[in-house]
């Protein structure tokens, strides 16, 4: 089973976080560095296909030769046995097509800024001649700090390389530029055309084309306009839409040429640079389109975009902050015509075609001008009140005492300050009658978050802990792994915040996955004083017992010896047995002493003494002929003595010799003296 394997003896696979075409990413653990990676691994019916081990050998090392904040980075790849894998940085958020599905549209600052960031990852790998080939939303991951990461280069192709024959469809039907469709030679182009559609659907929260199935789509692709995304989504101001719109010129020439370009006119926008974003714009040759013809609610016609000759129109433009928030003129009824292809079309089809539109111009033109003279109302262009604050919105309404002041409806906002318009019914520019009413919708700030609080993630798995902070509002983040004597490795052995912390909704929580029991090398500290030794111990992450011993040897309070050695696990307890010193003492030399002389040195000494008696022709009776031991010896032992009891006798009367000898030690044994075994008093 995958989630039991450890692949290149040195990343433990884990639990299954998602599955591609041709490959399976699981959360690892790194056991060397001991942080959290991704692990991607190749399904088996492809492994032993050899070109797309190539393609999968192709991808890790392009992927590891990009170097930037937006691409998620490439640690390592390899095989196991039959099994092909990358290691790559894991990533913690939610990718950007999920973030469209749960949120809707975008606010268009954060559209630019996650294009930006997109386009800077694009300039990259063009750089280093990669196209990607697959940029879709999907592919696009939205951390928690906002910012975003470009992934899987799992179908990027050098610009040189031969892996395939053709530049067949690898991408997705929704998001693959017109030459991709077509099987055509591809550029850093078909990236950015791609990255135009991810715009569009993050800007108003639908794709551009839709159908039943990829071939439909493909084919709307290559032969339909898309509608322009203000029409989807009215918050789309004018210049956001052109950028996106240029993104997506059917003819590769007529897009932006590069990604840092791209980039470059996004940080405009998003700097309110709006003059030299149109003037970028305008620089650059632009397919034309045929000039849908604006018409407003009340009939009147509004001012046409700019065109070119023929009856076109260029991609629209605006000249100030304020024309950046109204919506573009265009028909609400009608979708953009067939840009042109730079195919050449039948000159007769040319001809009734401008014709037609110039009647239909001059119809309309004809119509609003009949309806304006035959009015006798009088009509005036609404004030613009966005980005005023209430008071002067509603100040300006009154002065201008054509208009009437509306409703005022408040609404949380998270990038207009509190007190602004944040939008306004009717749109400013619109010709409306005396004492129409003017309805304000209100910045209250942003949103207040919900205080939730932080659960116990102890002993959870990396998936556990994240859906245990999910499902209160949190992000989740993996921290550095630790060490734990009580939390098996992989699990969670500590938190920051701590559980129980309240917390604001969306705030992140950081995990610290358990790397098991820490081993440490255990100090040798025999010798050493007993201080010293606990101290060492103690600084080396030990618990220290120590007993006490005597030692001939080693002197008092040094350690003889202790109870581990190597390594072992920190925290456990070493023992070390201290010298309490020697007992031993000298044993006095008693020889030639009489018995009770002897008896007092030895024991002086600290020993016990044991008395033999032995008879001696040359020594006197009651001296000590003999010792047991000599030297040293531990006090309290038994020294033992051998006393003369002097010569032996020397009376030649056999008859009464035995009863002699037995007077002799009777009296001897009394203290009293013998004289040829005779008593005398």
């Amino acid at each position: 089973m995958m989630s039991e394997r450890v692949l290149g003896g040195r990343y433990a696979v884990q639990d299954k976080v998602g599955t591609g075409g041709m490959a399976v990413v699981y959360r690892g653990l790194d056991q060397v560095l001991g942080r959290t990676v991704a692990i991607k691994t190749m399904l088996p019916q492809y492994a032993t296909d050899p070109s797309f081990a190539a393609r999968f050998k192709q991808e890790a090392q392009a992927a590891a030769a990009l170097q930037s904040p937006y691409i998620v980075s490439v640690y390592d790849w390899g095989k196991d046995s039959d099994t092909y894998y990358i290691v790559m940085e894991y990533l913690r958020g939610t990718d950007l097509k999920s973030g469209i599905r749960r949120h809707g549209a975008l606010d268009c600052k954060k559209v630019a800024q996650i294009g930006s960031q997109i386009a800077q990852a694009l300039s990259v790998a063009h750089q280093h001649d990669i196209i990607h080939r697959d940029i879709k939303p999907q592919n696009i991951m939205v951390l928690p700090d906002g910012n975003i990461k470009v992934m899987d280069f799992g179908i990027a192709r050098a610009k040189n390389s031969h892996l395939t024959q053709d530049n067949s469809v690898l991408g997705t039907a929704h998001y693959v530029s017109p030459e991709q469709t077509q099987g055509k030679e591809l550029g850093p182009t078909t990236d950015i055309y791609s990255l135009g559609i991810v715009m569009y659907e993050a800007a108003t929260g639908s794709v551009p084309f839709d159908g039943d199935d990829a071939i439909s789509v493909a084919l709307k692709q290559v032969n339909e306009q898309p509608e322009p995304p203000s029409q989807r989504n009215p918050r789309v101001d004018a210049t956001l839409e052109s950028i996106i719109l240029k993104c997506m010129q059917k003819n590769p020439a007529d897009r932006f040429q590069s990604a840092d370009e791209l980039a470059h006119v996004l940080r405009d926008y998003l700097a309110g640079r709006l003059r030299a974003v149109n003037n970028m714009i305008a620089s650059m040759p632009t397919s034309t389109v045929t000039a849908p013809i604006p018409v407003t609610p009340g009939g009147a016609t509004n001012t046409l975009p700019v065109t070119n000759t023929g009856n076109t129109a260029s991609i629209p433009r605006v000249e100030s902050a304020n024309h950046a928030r109204q919506r573009p003129q265009r028909a609400t009824d009608q979708a953009y015509e067939q840009r042109h292809t730079g195919k050449k079309k039948k000159k007769g089809h040319k001809a009734l075609f401008g014709v037609i539109v110039a009647l239909l111009v001059i119809g309309i033109a004809a119509f609003a001008a009949f309806s304006y003279l035959g009015s006798s109302s009088e009509t005036e262009a609404v004030p613009n009140l966005v980005g005023l604050s209430q008071e002067d919105a509603l100040k300006q309404i009154q002065a201008d005492d054509f208009f009437q002041q509306g409703s005022v409806k408040e609404e949380y906002s998270s990038s207009v300050a509190k007190g602004l318009v944040i939008d306004q019914d009717p749109d400013a520019g619109q010709q409306k009658a005396k004492g129409t009413q003017i309805n304000l919708v209100v910045s209250k700030g942003e949103e207040p978050a919900v205080q939730v609080q932080v659960p116990d993630l102890t002993g959870m798995s990396p998936s556990e802990a994240e859906a245990a902070l999910q499902r209160v509002g949190l992000v989740s983040q993996a921290g550095d792994s630790v060490y734990s004597d009580t939390v098996e490795v992989g699990k969670v052995a500590g938190q920051n915040p701590a559980a129980g912390t309240t917390v604001k909704a969306g705030d992140t929580i950081t995990y610290q996955l358990s790397k098991g029991q820490e081993t440490v090398e255990i100090p040798n500290v025999v010798g050493k004083s007993e201080a010293d030794a606990t101290s060492a111990l103690k600084a080396a992450g030990f618990a220290v017992k120590s007993t006490k011993d005597e030692s001939d040897t080693v002197n008092e309070g040094l350690v003889i010896k202790q109870s581990a050695t190597g390594s072992a696990a920190k925290g456990s307890t070493v023992t070390i047995t201290v010298s309490s010193g020697t007992t031993k003492a000298t044993i006095p030399s008693v020889i030639g002493q009489s018995e009770s002389a002897a008896t007092g040195a030895l024991q002086n000494a600290g020993f016990d003494v044991a008395v033999n008696y032995e008879q001696s022709s040359t020594v006197s009776k009651g001296v000590v002929i003999g010792q047991s031991s000599k030297g040293s010896a531990k006090k309290g032992a038994t020294v033992t003595i051998t006393v003369s009891t002097g010569a032996p006798s020397t009376n030649t009367n056999n008859n009464s010799s035995s009863s002699d000898n037995s007077k002799n030690t009777s009296n001897n044994s009394n203290g009293g003296t013998t004289n040829n075994g005779t008593t005398t008093d």
